[in-house]
């Protein structure tokens, strides 16, 4: 029996025929049935980028902006109406490179979001230069002789700085994807899952390449362990590594005593303040 499915639009999809990013989209699908979520109760976010055109193949909210500025609009949304299931979308170019330093201040922040974080090591919307994630030594379009930066390893800053949870996932297995997403979003707290997304048109090697060097995480590695999740992420072909990374410790969520002292209400939903509240604020600020 077919079961209509409430996620898919009529939308013509852009990426390349073949493009790992399908499989990212039928298990982001799959985690938001799983989660027995609606359309109007998710919201994706997305900057620029190949990643970010994935909340255009989906039927429901989302806020497409510029590029590397995903992560405040997801924190503005979440801010105004909490109940919102936000998701962000976005490529490593994106969200490391551009979006890099509104990444690191959100993991100190910790909202209750999911950024999901394909990964192909290049900047492949603008055709295949390196990008943040490019290991030294590999030839690109424009890096003729090799890139000389050594690549960033964000999945190791976020277990640095205590993320809620990190987990990396592999575009060709969109199952286990499916699992590690239903995690990430059910997690309170920042939760960052990096997807490893061969490029099929740029890239320099065959997704079968990516396959033969996946490495699970070991089924007695212990999530909760920084520096057992530092040890796998940043060893020997660590950027291989799939699976549940690190389970961060419980910290405050981003906006809590805010909503705490206004009420469970979403803002949108509150209007504008009384004008003697906001003199009220103003004058304990001059008296600060």
């Amino acid at each position: 029996m077919n079961v209509p499915d409430p996620f898919k639009n009529d939308v013509e999809v852009q990426w390349c025929p073949g493009c790992p990013n399908f499989g990212i989209l039928t298990a982001l699908k799959g985690a938001f049935r799983d989660l027995r979520l609606e359309p109007h109760q998710v919201c994706l976010v997305s900057g620029i980028g190949q990643a970010a055109k994935l909340p255009h193949y989906l039927q429901c909210n989302f806020f497409n902006g510029l590029h590397g500025r995903a992560l405040p609009v997801a924190l503005g949304i979440h801010a105004a109406n909490p109940a919102l299931t936000t998701v962000v979308t976005t490529g490593e170019g994106d969200c490391y490179g551009e979006g890099g330093n509104h990444l690191l201040h959100a993991l100190r922040r910790n909202p209750d979001i999911t950024v999901v974080v394909h990964n192909n090591e290049i900047y492949a919307l603008t055709k295949g230069q390196g990008s943040p994630t490019t290991p030294v030594g590999e030839v690109r379009s424009l890096q003729v002789h090799g890139v000389e930066a050594a690549p960033l390893n964000m999945p190791a800053v976020a277990v640095l700085h205590d993320a809620a949870f990190v987990a990396r996932g592999f575009a060709g297995d969109p199952d286990h994807l499916k699992g590690l997403l239903v995690e990430a979003i059910r997690c309170p707290g920042l939760s960052l899952v990096e997807v490893i997304q061969p490029c099929i048109t740029w890239g320099r090697r065959p997704v079968s390449w990516y396959k033969e060097r996946l490495r699970p995480v070991p089924a007695d590695h212990d999530p909760a362990d920084r520096e057992a999740a530092l040890r796998l992420l940043c060893g020997e072909d660590g950027r291989f590594v799939t699976g549940v990374i690190f389970r961060g410790p419980e910290r405050p969520l981003f906006g809590r005593r805010f909503r705490e002292a206004m009420g469970s209400e979403p803002l949108f939903r509150l209007g504008f303040p009384e004008k003697e509240a906001v003199l009220g604020l103003l004058d304990k600020f001059r008296t600060t």
